[in-house]
């Protein structure tokens, strides 16, 4: 198809699942995002509520939240033939998911979101070569994610080495000191919820404390033991706590879920009754924008 080379970059790009949009693919199908075909991104809405004052002048403000961010992504398919054109369609239909389906957005920073299909697929054909397509998409949540996951490991709070008796001088005393913390950083414009794995055993449970550079700490609690491979997940987020993958035990976790501010990091500390090597805290985040 003259003007175009396969891999050729056509300004932003999108992907969708497993389909690039912005870019020529290997079959010579040019997808372009049209200049307004990505709204929705920039801007969440806000859901609030005001109650009237009683014989006053105002009203008294609720608590206010992002709600479910809405993205309508539309552009223009560019193909050599009306096969390719419909084979080109099929992949669109295929990419709207109705189910879980992460979509990234090429910025200076690159953001992503997870999406779900929430309205028709329109591809509608202008010639055999070319057609026009919008999608309707729903994150549920509203926050934009860097692609970056953080990720960082820590065993239980331990020293080993140092001085042992009897001794024959001159000496040298070395200890190795392992702190049992981890810091995770949200470089985004809101607020963003890791998730905390804990990898057994932990004996008689453990404690995470998260501390703000303010000082501000908060904690949480697991008052259940861990056997050795036994692996815990705490969602700060989906506000579960699952035991190797399907077993819940939220009933056992107590505390306040941590959050890590923007702009901000979040120290995590955790001990545990019982010293064990293998035991690991694990916590991983992604930076949030609104």
């Amino acid at each position: 198809m003259a003007g175009y080379t396969p891999g050729q970059v056509l300004g932003r790009t999108v992907t969708l699942g497993s389909l690039q949009l912005g870019v020529v693919d290997a079959a010579g199908v040019a997808w372009t995002v049209s200049r307004d075909g990505l709204r929705g991104w920039s801007g969440a809405p806000v859901r609030t509520q005001y109650s009237d004052r009683e014989a006053d002048h105002g009203a008294w403000a609720g608590p206010t939240y992002l709600g479910a961010r809405v993205i309508t992504l539309a552009g223009t398919i560019t193909a050599p033939d009306l096969a390719t054109l419909d084979a080109a369609a099929e992949q669109l239909y295929a990419a709207a998911a109705l189910t879980d389906t992460t979509l990234v957005v090429g910025e200076s920073v690159p953001k992503q979101a997870t999406v779900r299909r929430s309205g028709d697929v329109l591809c509608d054909y202008e010639t055999d070569r070319v057609a026009r397509y919008s999608v309707m998409l729903t994150a549920a949540d509203p926050r934009r994610y860097s692609t970056t996951l953080q990720s960082q490991s820590a065993a239980l709070p331990s020293v080993t080495g140092g001085l042992t008796l009897p001794i024959t001088l001159p000496i040298m005393i070395t200890a190795t000191t392992a702190s049992g913390t981890i810091s995770l950083t949200n470089q985004g414009t809101i607020a963003t919820r890791p998730v905390l794995t804990v990898t057994g055993p932990c004996a008689g449970g453990f404690t995470i404390v998260a501390a703000r550079p303010s000082g501000a700490t908060t904690q949480q609690t697991y008052s259940d033991s861990l056997a050795a491979g036994d692996v815990l997940v705490i969602d700060s987020l989906a506000r579960t706590v699952t035991l190797n993958g399907s077993v819940s035990r939220r009933r056992y976790l107590s505390g306040t879920w941590p959050e890590i501010p923007p702009q901000s990091s979040l120290a995590l500390s955790w001990t545990c009754p019982s010293y064990d090597p293998s035991a690991l805290l694990t916590g991983t985040c992604r930076s949030a924008w609104l």
